[in-house]
């Protein structure tokens, strides 16, 4: 996978008016890692070697820092209740860390004790933190309160986290795709529809609802997204191409797509 090393002196960059992409495009993973949509308007996006978390906004294309003095390793954001909520590890500890919308840090919440795997969680709509533990569930942490969420079964595979639909879906590459509801109740369980030798890299949700999943093929150079239907989790939109990049255009197709056009801006 091609790593991005970035560096831009500003902390508001305004791309040439040339390689602004339109409105009508929407990134939906960079380099591997999931885009965060607020509503249709900013995009945060996180890269390798990024300082930081950048906000892109579609209408024209500025861009600027949010947590470059917070955040040691961000890598996954979530836009939830008008707070953006920033995956980090700290001194080997994992936590989110909650920033207001004009970028201002609001809070951090320690996952250390709590999270199995770094950077994997989902926000529920009244701001508790889902996590999966060594003891196969899922805890919802507020502050110092932890409550099972949901009981997930053993595996000797960790799932990936994502909030979804006023709930969490999680995937356990080999097992099983589970959307949960708020309370931890399952939507629908869809055992895994793919062949062992896919492994997945990251999950996301676009500006328009669709759960989506990134894959690669093991020992081989490609990468494939799959659009999930959020009410049945079935298949409905899929698209392959030679970088963990792709945005979604205008009519809610799948293309491949160049990091640099949206970190960069050339």
């Amino acid at each position: 996978m091609k790593h991005v090393t970035v560096i831009l002196n500003s902390v508001i960059i305004f791309a040439a008016a040339c390689g602004v992409p339109g409105p009508d495009l929407e990134p939906v993973f960079v380099d591997g890692r999931a885009v965060a949509p607020s509503g249709d308007t900013l995009l945060a996006i996180t890269a390798p070697g990024m300082p930081g978390v950048l906000l892109y906004d579609r209408r024209d294309g500025t861009k600027r820092w949010m947590g470059q003095q917070e955040l040691s390793s961000p890598a996954h954001v979530q836009w939830s209740e008008d707070h953006w909520y920033v995956s980090d590890v700290n001194q080997g500890r994992s936590m989110v860390v909650v920033f207001s919308p004009d970028g201002r840090l609001v809070d951090r919440i320690d996952l250390g004790s709590y999270a199995v795997v770094a950077h994997q969680f989902a926000v529920l709509p009244d701001g508790q933190i889902v996590v999966e533990t060594a003891d196969d569930r899922l805890v919802a942490v507020r502050r110092n309160t932890v409550v099972t969420f949901a009981l997930i079964d053993e595996s000797t595979r960790t799932g990936l986290l994502v909030a979804a639909h006023g709930g969490v879906l999680h995937v356990v590459p080999h097992r099983t795709l589970t959307l949960y509801n708020g309370l931890g109740k399952i939507r629908w369980r869809t055992e895994w529809p793919w062949v062992e030798t896919l492994f997945v890299t990251d999950l996301a949700v676009d500006s328009r609802g669709r759960p989506m999943i990134l894959a690669g093929h093991e020992g081989g150079e490609s990468f494939v997204v799959y659009g999930l239907d959020a009410i049945t989790g079935e298949v409905i939109i899929w698209m392959e191409g030679p970088t963990a990049t792709f945005s979604i255009r205008k009519y809610g197709d799948i293309q491949p797509d160049d990091p640099d056009r949206w970190i960069t801006g050339n």
